[in-house]
């Protein structure tokens, strides 16, 4: 099979609608928009949301809570991760967990959890701990620093 015998399954590939090309096609004179009215006309149409004057649901609906647009949120990772994916010795930071596949995404930083039991001794560098993550990490005989 060479590049110029490739071709797309059969039925997969649909020729577009041609909108207004006579009456014969059933897609002619007002192209499939009706009769008059705000969405037969050219750049016409409400915008998302809206409800015809009633108050949109976004509206209606009270406010809650507190939305930090300043917030860093941190990606998550657990010890039991750790223990699968790294040997004895090695040393954890962000780079490591995203070169492993733990972790797909690093925008701000890494916060390790204690979710698991580790029995090597690694050296974690993160961001943040939870207390208990330390507290494991240090038991298994690594470090934990905070960078």
């Amino acid at each position: 099979m060479n590049l110029h015998e490739l071709s797309p399954a059969k039925g997969s590939v649909q020729e577009a609608k041609r909108k207004g090309r006579g009456h014969g096609t059933g897609n002619g004179k007002t192209a499939g928009r009706g009769h008059k009215g705000q969405k037969a006309r050219s750049g016409g149409g409400v915008r998302v949301g809206f409800e015809g004057g009633q108050m949109p649901l976004a509206r209606r609906l009270p406010k809650r809570g507190f939305n930090n647009i300043f917030a860093t949120p941190l990606e998550i990772v657990n010890l039991s991760t750790l223990e699968k994916r790294f040997q004895d010795g090695d040393t954890v930071d962000a780079q490591a967990l995203l070169d492993c596949g733990a972790l797909s995404k690093c925008t701000y930083g890494v916060k390790v959890l204690s979710n698991g039991n580790l029995t090597k001794k690694l050296t974690v560098r993160a961001n943040a701990f939870s207390a208990s993550a330390k507290e494991k990490i240090e038991a298994a005989g690594g470090k934990a620093e905070v960078i």
